[in-house]
């Protein structure tokens, strides 16, 4: 009775949900592990296990992973003296960091408070690659506003950008 209440408790309050024909299968192939492992001596490969469970080797290998403690990202893997590496470092996204993030969302909101006109200029100049002039018949003003406007219109960003 008290190991049916353990069993219960663990499978109410694990962390992540495994379906029990998984949990199941898992339960026989740590079986047959072990009794392989007793009987030969040595821990049998995967597919000596799902050979004699009659499972295929990926169902094995489900089953393990599927009962398997989950580990923390900040959870060290190995150190070498200095630092301790973790998970996070391993599987850490170079390209989108914290600071991108900030930095993407301090552009928008900086591009966001500039004038229309302002916007339509910067928007031809470099998005759409058109020239000073180009833009100035677009707009319906001179090259030298065009020049002007541009000018404040990134002064404008830099400083809602960057610290002073």
């Amino acid at each position: 009775m008290i190991a049916g209440e353990l069993r219960r408790y663990l499978r109410d309050y694990s962390p992540l949900r495994v379906s029990r024909s998984l949990r199941d299968t898992a339960y026989r192939v740590l079986q047959c592990r072990q009794a392989m492992t007793a009987e030969n001596g040595q821990e049998p490969t995967m597919e000596q296990i799902a050979q004699t469970l009659g499972i295929p080797v990926e169902e094995v290998t489900q089953a393990l992973d599927a009962i398997a403690a989950p580990v923390s990202l900040y959870d060290p893997v190995c150190s070498d003296g200095g630092d301790a590496l973790t998970v996070m470092d391993q599987v850490r996204d170079r390209k989108n960091t914290d600071e991108q993030w900030i930095e993407s969302i301090s552009l928008r909101e900086a591009i966001a408070a500039l004038s229309e006109r302002e916007r339509r200029i910067l928007s031809l100049r470099f998005y759409d690659g058109r020239t000073q002039m180009e833009v100035a018949g677009v707009v319906g003003i001179s090259q030298a506003q065009v020049s002007r406007l541009e000018k404040n219109a990134i002064r404008s960003i830099r400083r809602a950008i960057l610290p002073s």
